[in-house]
């Protein structure tokens, strides 16, 4: 009968009119739904970890470093609590410690500590923090205890291949002695966001570079087709669980990839996933499934569906193979749609959920698609599909302290555990769904100064989400950074738009320029003449600001227009 009424109410949501009005009625579910949460975590739970909420207790789950609280410390921005993330902030502050003899994982406490630190300290201007630490946003309280973290972690990376080790104890501030040399592809591969960030904003390259020398790694380590395995041991390179696919185990490398492509311009990043993604369209895609399979052959091991493969129609979305995306996330819904939640593991045969892994602990990848899905193509469709699925939550999921997870999707059975990501990601996305024109997605552009007079501008909307939908001000980065650099860009426009921009008018170097360009806007310092070679390739010495990475400073130029202050 429970299933039977959801469905009902399911057909009910899809003949909805998305006007304004209908927008806010579903985005305050989705708030409403989060404080909720929040609230008992506050209540029944805090200092600790997480939420039990059918037993309303707290329990330990990542170290006891308050993660439910950090995790949602950005969710209370985005959702405009400016009063209670101060509160919340200021409590972090004085308060968050890692001086603890406990293990905890590398990969967890990167996009979720770190995440969550690193965006809070990059939304407190916005949040009204008064006054703002001395060299914010290249200083501050949480932005140092990012750092401090960001060391522990990094003692895991000292290993022959640059891979990490899976745990670091925080108290020794070292691996623990008996580590094992396996790890996970995306638990190796999943800090270029998190560690640019750090290292862009502090001046300390050690960071970046540990990132980046992992990503490499699993480059190198890639079969002939290739492909890459689940588990790798780091000591060696080689991969030791050799099924391949784009969820479980892998997912959040291949989206760091794209990510980090777009923050930091670097064409290599992109290269790496056009080829890993030329190899999964070979591979593992089935009619817009994709199924597991060896990396070595690619012959085909599982035809099954795992639920944290639901965000690639979103991170197909950002890379620009909207028809695919569109494709893959009408597949995922449809599961949704046949049990009211999509469980671990989908038998994509006989299309039905694997019995032993019929859970769905609140995940929030497929509402993440739906949001970069209805960004690209303002489709009501995918309005439709949140409404559903945050229906299905509120129906299904809610208990007196909180929301649950649901141990069998076959009859919503309910299981006493609430993980911080609900916090952080599962409301944040349905939140960000019903509001299409949130500041997160606007080119609002507010100059800054630092204490040392240099000047950039935030907010031009150029924001990343890390894979724990931790949002980080890519434009804020290049505040921190006043060294110019030289690059070369094609395809200016023409010689003559060169001209008219460059020499119709006297301009003593250096020189600020606004960029406008597709309704963004941004603002980077010239400091000297660019010179147009043959070709169109304009080269010159440039202080990109605000402007972003080089790729998205290059977007800016193919056809946009200077206009000088």
């Amino acid at each position: 009968m429970q299933v039977i009424l959801l469905i009902g109410s399911i057909l009910s949501v899809s003949c909805l009119t998305w006007n304004e009005p209908e927008l806010e009625k579903w985005r305050k579910k989705a708030e409403s739904m989060f404080y909720m949460a929040y609230s008992n975590y506050l209540e029944h739970a805090y200092p600790k970890d997480e939420l039990k909420p059918i037993s309303g207790t707290g329990h330990n789950t990542y170290g006891g470093v308050r993660l439910s609280l950090v995790d949602a410390l950005d969710t209370l921005a985005v959702l405009g609590n400016a009063s209670e993330f101060r509160r919340i902030a200021k409590e972090v502050e004085s308060t968050l410690s890692f001086d603890a003899d406990i293990n905890v994982s590398v990969f967890e406490t990167n996009i979720r500590i770190v995440g969550g630190l690193i965006s809070a300290h990059l939304l407190y201007k916005r949040m009204g923090m008064h006054p703002l630490p001395q060299g914010w946003p290249c200083a501050g309280p949480l932005l140092d205890k990012a750092l401090d973290i960001g060391n522990i972690l990094l003692s895991a990376f000292n290993t022959p291949t640059g891979l990490p080790y899976g745990t670091v104890n925080l108290r020794s501030r070292r691996v623990p002695p008996k580590e094992t040399p396996v790890t996970c592809t995306a638990c190796a591969g999943t800090y270029l966001v998190e560690f640019i960030t750090l290292s862009r904003l502090s001046g300390d390259t050690r960071f970046e570079e540990a990132a980046k020398r992992a990503v490499n790694a699993l480059w190198r380590s890639r079969s002939s087709i290739d492909l890459v395995g689940n588990h790798i041991n780091i000591s060696s390179g080689v991969y030791v669980y050799t099924d391949s696919t784009i969820g479980m185990g892998i997912d959040s490398y291949f989206e760091y990839l794209v990510k980090g492509a777009a923050m930091t311009g670097s064409s290599q990043y992109r290269e790496m996933f056009d080829q890993y993604l030329s190899a999964i369209n070979k591979h593992l895609r089935k009619d817009d499934w994709h199924i597991w399979a060896t990396y070595s052959k690619g012959h085909a091991t599982l035809p099954y569906f795992n639920s944290l493969e639901a965000f690639w129609p979103g991170l197909l979305a950002l890379h620009g193979d909207l028809e695919s995306a569109k494709r893959s996330f009408y597949n995922y819904f449809s599961i949704w749609k046949q049990y009211g939640f999509i469980p671990e593991f989908y038998n994509i045969e006989l299309q039905k959920a694997v019995d032993s892994r019929a859970g769905y602990p609140l995940r929030p990848e497929l509402v993440e698609s739906a949001v970069y899905l209805y960004q690209a193509t303002s489709d009501p469709f995918y309005l439709d599909a949140g409404a559903q699925m945050l229906h299905s939550l509120l129906h299904s999921a809610v208990v007196t302290n909180g929301f649950a997870h649901i141990s069998r999707i076959t009859d919503h059975a309910v299981e006493d555990r609430m993980e911080s990501f609900f916090l952080a990601e599962t409301a944040k996305y349905l939140y960000l769904l019903f509001y299409p024109d949130h500041f997160l997605f606007q080119p609002l552009a507010t100059t800054h100064t630092l204490s040392n007079g240099h000047q950039c501008l935030l907010d031009t909307g150029f924001y990343v989400f890390n894979t724990e939908a931790h949002v980080v001000d890519v434009s804020a980065l290049y505040c921190c950074s006043e060294s110019p650099q030289k690059y070369t860009f094609n395809n200016f426009n023409s010689k003559e738009h060169f001209r008219k921009v460059f020499q119709s008018t006297p301009i003593t170097y250096p020189s600020q320029y606004h960029i406008f360009y597709h309704n963004n806007t941004c603002q980077c310092t010239l400091h000297s003449e660019p010179v147009l070679g043959q070709d169109d390739v304009l080269s010159f010495d440039i202080e990109k600001n605000s402007c972003g990475s080089l790729e998205y400073f290059s977007s800016y130029l193919v056809g946009g227009n200077f206009v000088i202050d």
